[in-house]
């Protein structure tokens, strides 16, 4: 049953991320990642403002798996690194908390760089 959550969140939050990196374009042009920046911020707020309200919950496990797996997962898995920064702050690990940040930022742009790199290699494209 958790499946179907995933999907239904997941789908959902495919579509509201389309939407709104669309509209982005439209309203702010294209010269910026504005799409991005805008599903990276409101996820992490949703994905705190969930998470504060629902707690321990009955039925937690289904919201995570609606609204957090599947909507803001498909929306920006930008929001779980956030939340997770956070219980590891809460928790009183500040140390782990901005390691986290730094190496969530820091490690996927060298992957991106470093992924970008190996296409080039392969397909034989330059690199700039």
């Amino acid at each position: 049953m958790q499946v179907l959550y995933v999907a239904l969140g997941g789908a959902l939050g495919a579509v509201l991320r389309f939407s709104v990196s669309m509209g982005m374009v439209r309203y702010m042009g294209s010269g910026f990642p504005w799409g991005t920046l805008v599903v990276n911020v409101v996820g992490s707020f949703v994905a705190g403002f969930l998470w504060s309200i629902l707690g321990d919950t009955v039925g937690q496990q289904r919201m995570n798996a609606l609204f957090f797996i599947g909507l803001l997962g498909a929306f920006t898995t930008f929001s779980a690194y956030s939340v997770e920064s956070l219980r590891l702050y809460q928790d009183g690990q500040a140390m782990l908390a901005a390691v986290n940040v730094l190496a969530n930022n820091i490690g996927a742009l060298i992957a991106v760089v470093g992924g970008f790199m190996a296409g080039s290699l392969l397909t034989g494209r330059p690199l700039a």
